[in-house]
């Protein structure tokens, strides 16, 4: 098993965290190495991304915690010390914090809630919206604390184009590196209806649940701190139902209670890499029957590959919209396709 993992960190850290997170890719080189921390890693469930479960869970450990490690986090110091220097203390904090670690790792989830992924969403849905004349009803699958369902409620700026809620306190500014964007993007969209389903939703009013997303940003990714609560501001104001449950079982029936003279747009980014193959043709099978009695959009990735796609589902057919090559992680820069 800690051979396995041996290659999960090294690819952490040669595909993620390089260019992105100089203390997390240092780190997972040097855990890769280690057999006393390999075997604290692998408690992790193994449908959780791995790494960034371990990451998170010191990290939200260090949020109360007095030790040399926070010397290495930007959040908890303005002299940020190498990150070549930062294993050994690394090591000792999880040696020395085992069964606390433990616990987090049974009893929370990856459930990083990227707002700027709505930079690639949204002009999907003015799309949508401008073909059908109708509010949009968004669910959200695996939708963590549902800051994306507050996307209309944000301002984006592609390059010099800004677009969005002129009005908002959060501008999510994002390079898009493919064709032009839509001429869509120019009039707002109406949303009716934010539903947000998870295992276990998250609730920004609860300092723990709370915490752990702030824990789930990497540690240099200051910006990303900083639209995460703004977001939760603006989000908190938002008539946004949580669900909690599998979405898979659930989905049809929460289908049922939004109106007909709204479309139905069904979405989820990074959530399906974490679905069984069985959870992923429950999560289709789902999909197909409620187009049996109205049309739905379905947008998602990491269900069969890492491409964004949109699709239109209406009895039984499925019909491609556009698939979009994978977009940076966090959403910094995408490639549109008309």
């Amino acid at each position: 098993m800690t051979r396995n993992l041996k290659g999960i960190f090294e690819q952490f850290a040669q595909q993620e965290c390089h260019n992105s997170s100089p203390l997390y890719e240092q780190l997972s080189y040097a855990i890769a190495q280690d057999e006393a921390i390999l075997r604290i890693a692998a408690q992790i469930p193994k449908e959780q991304p791995i790494p960034n479960l371990l990451f998170a869970s010191v990290q939200y450990l260090l949020m109360t915690q007095e030790h040399p490690l926070r010397a290495f986090y930007p959040r908890f110091t303005d002299f940020v010390q190498s990150p070549m220097e930062a294993f050994p203390h690394f090591k000792d904090f999880v040696l020395t914090h085992t069964q606390e670690l433990a616990y987090l790792f049974a009893t929370k989830r990856v459930q990083t809630n990227e707002v700027r992924r709505c930079a690639y969403l949204y002009p999907m849905l003015c799309d949508i919206f401008e073909q059908h004349k109708k509010p949009l009803a968004l669910i959200e699958v695996g939708t963590s604390a549902g800051l994306q369902l507050g996307i209309d409620h944000y301002q984006f700026r592609y390059g010099d184009t800004t677009v969005g809620d002129q009005t908002s306190s959060l501008t999510l500014q994002s390079d898009n590196r493919g064709e032009s964007l839509p001429k869509s993007i120019a009039k707002p969209f109406e949303v009716a209806t934010r539903i947000g389903i998870d295992l276990r939703t998250m609730n920004v009013n609860e300092e723990e649940d709370l915490d752990w997303l702030k824990a789930l940003i990497w540690p240099e990714h200051t910006d990303r701190l900083q639209l995460l609560n703004q977001a939760v501001h603006i989000t908190r104001e938002l008539p946004i139902q949580l669900v909690d449950g599998d979405a898979t079982k659930k989905l049809q029936r929460i289908a049922t209670q939004v109106p007909e003279e709204e479309m139905l747009v069904i979405f989820h980014t990074y959530v399906a890499n974490q679905f069984s193959p069985e959870a992923k043709m429950n999560l289709m099978q789902s999909l197909i029957a409620i187009s049996k009695t109205r049309p739905v959009y379905h947008i998602y990735n990491n269900l069969y590959d890492e491409q964004l796609h949109q699709d239109f589902l209406h009895e039984h057919q499925i019909e491609e919209i556009r698939r979009i090559d994978q977009a940076e992680s966090h959403a910094r820069w995408f490639k549109w396709k008309n």
